[in-house]
């Protein structure tokens, strides 16, 4: 009896031990699952926030100094003139348009930069002076000839940013040539934009404001052959720009209250061309 009572206990310990094992073989499964889990999560918050989180908004909306800022390359004689001599662009802007100037040079076509990087504070004098009728549109004084301020803005937005709102804003964007189409209608002007047309997306330029219409752009500023954006960046702030700002950021100038009503954000922001999107 004495012997059997010993057998049973044996079993039983047995039976208590495989158990036991089981239990912590699937644990130890467990926790190598949790660890490989783990291991797949971002390590830091940085990684979670995308893309266009990190981008500053005061960056976006303009409110920054491009002399002072360390992406930022003054622009020089060999490359610029008018208002583009001693302006500024972002630095791969700036590598990109001198490959694209050397290539072009090459075929005897030139190519000048006569604006660049606008901030905030540079488009609310250029957007005021038309506002207030010191510098005349189409030659009216619009503070006389529109009094209705959604008129009047809609007026300059024909070809003139609200501040806040400019590509020109973020270091990727240039005007080339000359400010009207009509230089590129003929002669060495056209030769100029049809090398443009042909070439400048090889070197990440494209042009944002193209001719608009039915199966064209149907919102957004009149037809620029003159301006030209480097898309590698200007993607990058136009996407973080539309998942950042909002209506209440533009602010600060003559006519912003009218700035949500004119829908500048989704008419004009994002008024262009689908390629350069």
């Amino acid at each position: 009896m004495i012997i059997f009572r010993r057998l049973l206990f044996l079993f039983l310990a047995c039976l208590f031990l495989q158990a036991c094992n089981s239990s912590m073989s699937k644990s130890q499964d467990i926790d190598e699952e949790t660890v490989i889990e783990a291991k797949n999560e971002p390590d830091t918050l940085a990684e979670v926030i995308m893309p266009e989180d990190t981008i500053a908004k005061s960056f976006l909306l303009g409110r920054f100094d491009p002399a002072k800022h360390e992406d930022f390359e003054k622009i020089t004689s060999a490359h610029g003139a008018g208002s583009g001599l001693g302006a500024y662009l972002h630095k791969e802007t700036m590598a990109a348009f001198k490959e694209m100037h050397a290539a072009a040079k090459k075929e005897g076509i030139s190519l000048t930069i006569r604006s660049a990087t606008r901030n905030f504070f540079r488009q609310k004098q250029i957007w005021e002076a038309k506002w207030t009728g010191a510098r005349k549109v189409g030659g009216k004084d619009l503070s006389k000839s529109k009094p209705d301020p959604a008129e009047r803005a809609t007026e300059i937005l024909l070809f003139s940013s609200m501040p806040g709102t400019s590509r020109h804003h973020w270091g990727s964007d240039m005007d080339l040539n000359a400010f009207e189409n009509s230089y590129f209608a003929s002669g060495k002007g056209l030769k100029e934009y049809e090398w443009l047309k042909a070439h400048a997306a090889e070197y990440g330029f494209g042009q944002p404001y193209t001719e608009k219409g039915e199966g064209k752009r149907l919102y957004g500023y009149e037809e620029e052959k003159w301006h030209w954006s480097y898309l590698p960046l200007a993607k990058k702030y136009l996407k973080a720009y539309v998942a950042q700002v909002v209506p209440a950021d533009i602010y600060g100038f003559k006519g912003a209250e009218v700035a949500e009503k004119l829908k500048v954000i989704e008419r004009y922001v994002e008024g262009i061309a689908s390629d350069c999107k």
